[in-house]
């Protein structure tokens, strides 16, 4: 392990000095205030979200038993015709929130970040699914038993009396290809734009559902209150859709009219892109934050690429850094200045916006030290209350590094090299074997803590900070898997 220890000229003492500095208890006081009051305002947001969601589904409940939905309970075939209706509604309630989740609604992405939301979408998905197929299974079964007729007969009179209830069929199956095409285990065996393909099905499955919800489903007909709210709950949906997923992102893109300045290499399998454009400062963006990038030239133009800043946005450029690590990456090894780009965002939490604390801890390995290297730059601390660790099977993946070095040595903060083959399954490399997070950084616990890297790395680091006692809240990762 290398080590390096820089501050800043005026504050240029011991850390038990620093305290005693009234300049340094200023700046760490007003930085405390600052980040717990936002960490404040983010768990209310996320109360109220939660709130929201578990309002809708109740809501879609609630409006069924007051519009003599009670009713149906007095008998065996109504009461199970019942709970199928209320598996759809709350099936149905999972569709629309799993939608808006990965809407890029921005207050959604600055209270759960992308990954998290992501991962929510694709639980409530799996949670979509089964209530639906409850949902046809107990209807077929209730209408059987009130028409004393076999399950077999009564979907036979389904079938052939509506042609909503055929879509409807179609929508399921639809959306079970989709929800097994998004295991792990199966996604892994074909490329992104194949399951994304795929996964497109889901808006002609959802478009396939909706009729039989209004032509065949009594709490939904003219007159009663089911109506509205479920009409008004699909065209809010499908407007934030339309409006953060397509709308925003072209505007962005014609407003802010980014072409490829400069492509420099940063080692033997990298290089960063810088990309010029107008307004820049507009897009609020932040060291940490990602976009989705299309260079649109003929070959990259149908591949967007989720790549996180790695400086701190100017008036007139953004910059990522990107390593080649595939057929995707390794044409924008190539990429040529005045290359047009169109983008979404800036996305994620991986920013100075998550901090809940004045110190903080930034852990960055191979590609992920890009955004660490950002971060660095646009986060704020008092000398000595931040740490810098890099990791790196080789040297020549310590991205960024004389950046970096420059960055912590302006101000104040520490800086630890670890190089070299992992030790096992821990994070750290073998020169460093049985070491945690606490060796390195002792005072961690009281710090926000930043990780970004490959996954099984990430992990490897997450567990260590979970067994060193680190509050969750103070700890910041992004995942970008699909």
């Amino acid at each position: 392990m290398t080590t390096h220890t820089f501050d800043a000229p005026q504050l240029d003492a011991p850390r038990g000095d620093l305290d005693q500095k009234p300049g340094a208890r200023h700046t760490r006081s007003a930085l405390l205030r600052r980040y717990q009051g936002q960490a404040t305002r983010r768990e209310v947001r996320r109360d109220v979200l939660t709130v929201g969601a578990w309002s809708l589904i109740a809501t879609s409940i609630a409006l069924f038993l007051a519009d003599n939905g009670i009713g149906y309970f007095a008998t065996l075939g109504g009461a199970i015709t019942a709970l199928g209706i209320i598996a759809g509604l709350v099936a149905t309630a999972f569709m629309c929130l799993m939608l808006v989740l990965t809407a890029r609604v921005p207050v959604i992405d600055a209270t759960l970040g992308q990954d998290r939301a992501t991962s929510l979408h694709a639980k409530l998905g799996r949670g979509m699914v089964f209530g639906l197929l409850a949902h046809g299974i107990l209807l077929v079964y209730g209408y059987a038993l009130s028409d004393k007729i076999t399950p077999i007969a009564t979907f036979t009179q389904l079938w052939t009396s509506s042609t909503d209830f055929i879509w409807a069929c179609v929508a399921f199956l639809m959306l079970g290809v989709v929800g097994i095409s998004s295991m792990v285990a199966l996604r892994r065996k074909y490329p992104y734009e194949v399951w994304f393909g795929i996964h497109l099905t889901t808006y002609a499955a959802i478009l396939a559902s909706i009729p039989h919800q209004f032509s065949m489903s009594g709490m939904l007909a003219e007159g009663t209150w089911g109506r509205p709210f479920w009409a008004a709950m699909w065209l809010v949906t499908g407007g934030l859709m339309l409006a953060y997923r397509v709308i925003l992102p072209i505007l962005a893109s014609l407003t802010h009219q980014f072409t490829v300045s400069r492509v420099t290499p940063v080692g033997p399998d990298a290089v960063s892109i810088e990309v010029t454009g107008r307004k820049v400062k507009e897009l609020q963006a932040r060291g940490g934050h990602w976009l989705n990038w299309r260079f649109l030239t003929p070959e990259l133009a149908g591949q967007p690429h989720p790549f996180s800043l790695s400086a701190e946005p100017t008036d007139s450029t953004l910059r990522i850094t990107v390593r080649n690590l595939g057929e995707g990456t390794a044409r924008l090894m190539s990429l040529k200045p005045g290359t047009k780009v169109a983008i979404e965002g800036p996305y994620g939490m991986f920013t100075d916006a998550s901090r809940t604390t004045d110190k903080v801890v930034l852990l960055g390995a191979g590609i992920g030290i890009a955004p660490i290297r950002a971060l660095l730059e646009s986060t704020e601390f008092a000398p000595g209350d931040a740490a810098v660790i890099l990791r790196a099977s080789t040297p020549d993946e310590l991205y960024l590094l004389d950046e970096v070095v420059a960055l912590c040595e302006a101000k104040g903060a520490s800086l630890a090299l670890l190089v070299g083959p992992r030790a096992g399954q821990s994070w750290v490399p073998v020169t460093d074997a049985g070491a945690t997070l606490i060796d390195f950084v002792p005072w961690a616990a009281e710090a926000d803590v930043y990780v970004c890297g490959p996954n099984p790395w990430m992990e490897a680091v997450l567990a260590d900070v979970a067994a060193c006692g680190i509050p969750a809240a103070q700890v910041h990762d992004e995942k970008f898997d699909w």
